[in-house]
Parts: structure tokens; C-alpha cells; sequence
């Protein structure tokens, strides 16, 4: 079965030009289009896409809220969310991403980029460029307050644990973390499993904001 996707865009060219992308993979098919959030929101609970491919700026409801409303923490059987957004927007990437986005890509990525990023979330992992993380990190450090309640739940992670996740935090791939710490690219992906398990996250950016706001920073 393809992995069904709904675009959420309002501007109309850069909408059909996601859709004509999409549709041109054999193992990718578009069900759904909405113009503004509200008709995101119906859509997705509508259709029950794979991926929904969402804009942030949009008129009626802008797709942070469309976003919490479709995957959200207290949302049973949530979406996973892609946002697709302009580098000039992200002081609202943060919002995006602990509204429950699984991943975020620039506008001005290449359309293999934006395949392979709604493959990705499909198949239940998360996407963030590593630059784009230090950047919204740099930038809006200033609003991860570390919370004693984030802090504690770190607890329950081994010291091995605790150094893949900073490195996660840092913006580090799979294969990065591998070559860095010496290991096998299988080993990270289980370290990185039980760590989303311990934290009770649902992905790995989940856990990156998680673990900014701790002030994981201290750690290193």
C-alpha cells in the first residue's frame, strides 16, 4: 500500500507543486489538500493519512494549532506531522515541534528531500536537519527553560544513554553518533530506542526539545 499523504498549504502553487512531486512516486499518493488549518484538521481526521505535509503560516488556524490539534500529546491516534516552512519562520519552528510536528524541512529543500523526509515519518522516525536544530537552539535558547519535572525523568537513563541523547541534542545523525562514539549504526538505533522509551516521547524530537529544556546543555 502507498503511504497516503494530505498537503496543507494556502498558497496554491506551492501546494500543486507538492502534490505533483508527491504523486509522482510510485509508493507516495496525495488523499487530501487544505488551504487553511481548519480544513487541516478536518482533513486529516477525515482521511487518516500516513503523513500530513504542513505549512505554518495559514489563515482561520495556523498550523501550529492545526498541529496540536491532530497530534498533539493528548491526541489518541495522532498524525505524524512534516513541516514544510521558510528559514524567515523559525521562531515558530520551536512552537511547531513541541505542538507534536515528527519533523521539519525548509521550503527550499530538493523534491528527493521532501520524499524521503515523508518516507521517514511514515515509517515511524522523526527528521530535523542537524543545522536547522543548533540553529532554533542558538537562537530560542532563551525559551527551554530548564522544569525540575523534565530534569527527573532523566534519571532512569544509564550514562551511555545520556551521551547518545547529547549527541542527539546536538543535531548528530545515526550514523554520526556511530562514527563518533565507535559503534555500530544498529547500536545506536537500539540506544536511541530505549531512550524514546525511558522519556516516554514519542520520537527523537520529541526528545531533543525534551532534553533542551532539562538544560541537557549542563551535562557536557
Amino acid at each position: 500500500m502507498p503511504i497516503r499523504v494530505v498537503v496543507c498549504d494556502d498558497q496554491e502553487l506551492v501546494r500543486t507543486g507538492f502534490v505533483t512531486i508527491i504523486d509522482a512516486q510510485p509508493d507516495l499518493v496525495v488523499v487530501g489538500e487544505a488551504a487553511d488549518g481548519e480544513e487541516a484538521v478536518r482533513v486529516t481526521r477525515r482521511e487518516r493519512p500516513d503523513v500530513v505535509v504542513m505549512d505554518i503560516r495559514m489563515p482561520l488556524l495556523d498550523g501550529i494549532e492545526a498541529t496540536r490539534r491532530i497530534a498533539g500529546p493528548h491526541i489518541s491516534d495522532a498524525a505524524r506531522v512534516l513541516v514544510v516552512t521558510t528559514f524567515s519562520l523559525d521562531g515558530l519552528v520551536y512552537d511547531a515541534l513541541r505542538a507534536g510536528a515528527s519533523g521539519f524541512l525548509l521550503k527550499d529543500a530538493r523534491p528527493a528531500e521532501l520524499t524521503e523526509a515523508i518516507r521517514t515519518i511514515a515509517a515511524g522516525d522523526s527528521l530535523i536537519a542537524p543545522a536547522v536544530t543548533r540553529t532554533l537552539i542558538g537562537r530560542y535558547g532563551d525559551r527551554l527553560r530548564p522544569s525540575v519535572q523534565d530534569a527527573a525523568i532523566f534519571e532512569a537513563l544509564t550514562a551511555r544513554e545520556r551521551e547518545v541523547l547529547i549527541l542527539v541534542a546536538e543535531g548528530l545523525s545515526n550514523a554520526e553518533i556511530a562514527a563518533q562514539l565507535v559503534i555500530s549504526h544498529e547500536t545506536v538505533k537500539t540506544y536511541v530506542s530505549r531512550i524514546l522509551t525511558k522519556l516516554q516521547v514519542r520520537d527523537r524530537v520529541q526528545a531533543v526539545v525534551l532534553a533542551h529544556r532539562a538544560g541537557l546543555a549542563a551535562w557536557s
